[in-house]
Formats: C-alpha cells, structure tokens, sequence
C-alpha cells in the first residue's frame, strides 16, 4: 500500500525531480545519477512524512538538499568515468526542443549562482510563494524576498557582462 502511494506521488510531480536535476546536473549521466539518489532519499523520507506541508513542498526540500549535498560531495572527489548509459534504458532528461537566445543566456547565469542561488531562483521561476519558497529552503520569508531580489540583480549584472562578452 505503501510502494503504490509513493510511486503514485512521484509520477504525479516527476517535473519536481527533473527539473532539479537539469539544474544540478552536470551532464546527462549525472542527472540520472542524482534522479535515482533523489528518488532513493525520498522514499527514505517517506515514511516519515506527516502531511503538514505539501507534498510538492516536501518533494523539493527532500530533491534540493539532495542535489545540493550531491554537488558537494562531487567537488571533493576526482573525477571518474562511468559505464556507457548505451547498455541502459534511462529517460533523457536534458532533451528539450531548441531554445531562444534569451533563454540560453538565462541558463548560463543561472549556473553561475551558488548552489542555494540556484535552489531560490527555480522555485521562484515555478511561481512558489515567499512561503513556499522559505518553508522549502528554510528561510524566513523575508529573507526569501531579500535573496531574490538579489539575485535577481546578480542575474542582470551576469546577463549584461555576458552579453557585452559577445560583441
């Protein structure tokens, strides 16, 4: 009873877990890497989750801190190669139909952010709340609204000298 609610809750907010680990994800193998360990830490979790949140709320503190514990770990160890995901049949999280020049740029400040930066600026590009984003995060809300208009200004600044870099 309990495998088919979990497995119910994770086909029914998957878009949670892909697009943290499009965000984390340093390429198509470690976004898979970090889907699994994602899934794994949440079933882990599970049982102990008491409702009082969302479960889409849940669902992202649980990926993030997952994601963003991940990304640690990996800057600490050297580099390694991994099997040819040929032999697997693992859905292609990083395919997306081509994409316009803004959103390129975008992206490519995104991924200058921290690792918290990073976490912030996609739950508020998912329209969370300054609640939703301070319950997930951990933050108050103020400090919710603060970071965001920080990084929002980060992200500019990024964008501008990005572009000027092009010409």
């Amino acid at each position: 009873m309990m495998e088919h609610v979990f497995v119910e809750m994770i086909n029914r907010h998957r878009g949670i877990i892909y697009k943290v680990c499009n965000l984390y994800g340093l390429d198509q193998e470690d976004k898979n890497d970090l889907f699994q360990e994602v899934v794994l830490q949440l079933w882990k979790a599970f049982p102990s989750f008491r409702q009082e949140s969302k479960q889409s709320t849940w669902m992202y503190r649980i990926a993030l801190n997952t994601a963003i514990t991940n990304f640690r770990k990996a800057s600490r160890r050297p580099e390694s190669r991994g099997i040819s995901t040929d032999e697997f049949h693992i859905p292609d999280l990083g395919a997306y139909p081509e994409e316009d020049e803004q959103m390129s740029l975008l992206k490519r400040a995104i991924n200058c952010l921290t690792e918290i930066e990073k976490a912030i600026i996609l739950l508020y590009l998912e329209d969370k709340t300054y609640d939703e984003i301070s319950e997930i995060i951990g933050i108050s809300k103020s400090n919710a609204g603060v970071r965001i208009t920080r990084i929002k200004i980060k992200l500019e600044k990024i964008i501008k000298s990005d572009r000027y870099e092009l010409r």
